[in-house]
């Protein structure tokens, strides 16, 4: 069993490129971790969720956000982009914005801000901490995906078991995180249908 979120990051990046086989190599590299609920259900896209008003364009190009705040809980954030027929899509741009260790955005710079895109097998990722809660809202990350040419999907992914998930008005079950808790922080996983 991977002890470590870079031992899970080294084995989601392996993964063959065929959705069935991709689930099993994962399976077998580690927990067992399900496809998502977007994927059995291919007619199904993710969910839109509001951006908030936190949101800040012209992120910088990052995936390594852990060092805005080193004292935050270490997490690596990852999955594919999908369509709706469950194929992965490269070059769609990923974008994540998050509150701190503290639970405040950064609305001068671009603190726990960044944007990447996927690779030629879909894949997107970001090594980053775990917001802190703050008041009216659960844990969350913010997202905006967009495949090549597509439109904007705004939403936004939750973590399992928090109390604040029943009382979080935009909160969705189908939104959630697989998390999985390593040696060195937790790995969480999700794939954009688009």
């Amino acid at each position: 069993m991977p002890s470590s979120r870079r031992s899970l990051l080294i084995a989601f990046l392996t993964l063959p490129l065929i959705h069935a086989a991709r689930a099993k190599a994962f399976a077998q590299a580690g927990p067992e971790l399900p496809l998502t609920l977007e994927c059995r259900d291919a007619d199904d896209l993710t969910l839109e969720r509001e951006a908030g008003p936190f949101f800040k364009p012209n992120s910088p190009h990052n995936r390594e956000l852990h060092a805005d705040a080193l004292d935050g809980e270490r997490i690596t954030v990852a999955g594919f982009v999908l369509d709706r027929r469950c194929r992965p899509l490269a070059g769609c741009l990923v974008e994540i914005w998050h509150a701190d260790e503290n639970g405040e955005y950064d609305s001068v710079g671009f603190r726990l801000r960044g944007h990447q895109f996927t690779d030629v097998q879909g894949r997107w990722w970001f090594n980053t901490i775990v917001p802190a809660l703050y008041p009216g809202r659960t844990r969350h990350f913010h997202f905006k995906v967009q495949s090549p040419g597509g439109r904007v999907l705004t939403t936004q992914l939750y973590f399992p078991g928090e109390a604040g998930n029943v009382g979080d008005r935009l909160f969705h079950e189908t939104l959630l995180l697989d998390m999985k808790e390593t040696g060195d922080g937790r790995f969480g996983r999700f794939d954009f249908v688009v």
